[in-house]
């Protein structure tokens, strides 16, 4: 194996995710192994670790697909700023700060529907405790 390179069992693990989803994700081009073994392996670095995540923490927030390749054709973009021209750096920069602005949304509307499964837990364990015989309570 190439120095600096993961085989993708390694990535899976690292990640959290399956096997299949990494190649599901490769498929669909959000992420592309940076090398191939001589034995046609899939090898990755740590910038596709990272790249990884960024999906990864992007798919609970109910991002698609085709947004998280948006907001990760940007950020590639933008990890070299010296490259671009002033207006389309600044237009990279607010595309980013939209998904911001999105992730921030999901985060609070998240946060409402667990205080609101946390109340209702509790309502029925109230209901539950309340039910029990004496002597049998059950334990908060």
């Amino acid at each position: 194996m190439q120095a600096g390179h993961m085989q993708i069992g390694e990535v899976a693990a690292r990640t959290e995710l399956s096997l299949r989803t990494i190649r599901h994700y490769e498929e669909v081009g959000l992420v592309i192994p940076s090398a191939r073994s001589a034995g046609g392996f899939r090898l990755y670095t740590e910038r596709d670790v990272a790249r990884l995540m960024v999906i990864r923490r992007m798919k609970p927030l109910g991002f698609t697909l085709e947004q998280m390749g948006d907001l990760l054709e940007a950020t590639d973009r933008l990890d070299d700023p010296d490259r671009l021209e002033p207006d389309e750096l600044d237009q990279l920069m607010e595309r980013v700060r939209g998904y911001e602005r999105i992730a921030l949304d999901r985060i609070a509307d998240l946060r409402t529907q667990l205080g609101r499964a946390e109340d209702f837990a509790a309502t029925l364990h109230a209901r539950l405790d309340q039910a029990a015989p004496t002597g049998s309570r059950l334990p908060a």
